[in-house]
């Protein structure tokens, strides 16, 4: 008897994974794999793959798949997961996609999304006064579209109730592991992610994958130009008034233009994108003081304070998950020199 069987037999455990035409295809691949891996050690878990109308869906990067028959038709399950895809949040959501959501959520436990799933399961009104997240590039998005839903968007994934929500892509994962540690406990699921070789809890939230401006543009040609100005060197004092000064206008219409158009302040901005550009210099290889530096801090220490601060984590300690790949293969062959 496998050691962590408290009965002979576990219970069978039905697992609906929604998909559609688009469907990032590590958004099913993923969770499909941490459930197959709990049955070896001891769970039942029993996947289909369905579609709203029961055809086959071309994936994102236009593999083929198969499916178990339509979610209309599917029966009952313990676990519905609704796939994400690049089709979202540029695109409505089908009415035979909402539909099928909805039916599955009212046959099931608990319902979940990986990635841009949110935004159908937004769209079906099953996120309407909870929380939620989704990938961090989206999270903005799903806010403003859906002002019911508090959205989370550091974190990895949440849980509201019986309905959870995931980050991006390889988020779908650790979500799977926290449905599985649910069902089976921590034990079952540390032997998942050691079996996968992934995180049992991965350390940090979104923000260590996002760059939290990136994309943002201001509408007025005025603030165009102070944000370019502030881009330019983000060595310079950036003061209200310093910046103020150089748009010929007052402290007061500054802080009116940012809080319009960029839903910030102007310290704040500054501050961001310091963050961000230090987050850049420190993957690209350049040195914690070369970071501070160059980033705008005064020294190590304001930035080690910052991603203390921001990220729960010290800059080496960001570098070392970020750097380039063959960064990595070379500070190790170093080590063994």
């Amino acid at each position: 008897m496998n050691r962590h069987d408290d009965r002979t037999e576990q219970v069978k455990r039905r697992i609906a994974v929604l998909v559609f035409d688009g469907t990032k295809l590590l958004d099913v691949s993923g969770p499909a794999e941490v459930f197959a891996e709990a049955n070896r050690f001891g769970a039942n878990y029993e996947i289909a793959i369905v579609s709203p109308d029961g055809s086959p869906v071309t994936t994102s990067i236009g593999v083929v798949f198969p499916v178990a028959g339509s979610a209309f038709t599917a029966g009952r399950f313990d676990t519905v997961l609704v796939s994400g895809g690049d089709i979202f949040p540029a695109h409505g959501v089908q009415p035979d996609l909402r539909e099928a959501t909805i039916v599955l959520s009212q046959r099931t436990r608990r319902m979940a999304s990986i990635c841009t799933g949110a935004f159908v399961l937004a769209d079906a009104g099953l996120l309407s006064g909870r929380r939620a997240t989704t990938h961090w590039r989206h999270a903005h998005t799903l806010a403003d579209r859906y002002p019911r839903i508090d959205v989370q968007p550091d974190l990895i994934y949440v849980k509201d109730r019986d309905v959870y929500t995931s980050a991006g892509v390889s988020a779908g994962i650790d979500l799977a592991l926290a449905l599985v540690e649910e069902d089976h406990g921590p034990e079952l699921a540390r032997d998942v992610a050691r079996s996968l070789v992934v995180y049992m809890q991965r350390p940090g939230g979104q923000s260590q994958f996002s760059y939290s401006l990136q994309g943002a543009a201001p509408r007025s040609s005025l603030l165009r130009g102070v944000v370019d100005w502030i881009r330019e060197d983000l060595t310079r004092d950036y003061s209200v008034s310093v910046l103020a000064d150089h748009a010929l206008i007052s402290p007061r219409q500054l802080n009116r233009l940012f809080g319009d158009e960029l839903d910030t302040t102007p310290a704040k901005y500054v501050e961001e994108i310091r963050f961000d550009e230090a987050k850049a210099l420190l993957a690209a290889g350049h040195t914690v003081s070369e970071t501070a530096n160059k980033a705008g801090f005064k020294n190590r220490e304001n930035l080690r304070r910052a991603f203390s601060h921001r990220l729960a984590m010290a800059p080496r300690e960001y570098q070392r998950r970020f750097i380039s790949t063959q960064a990595n293969v070379s500070a190790i062959v170093a080590s063994l020199e």
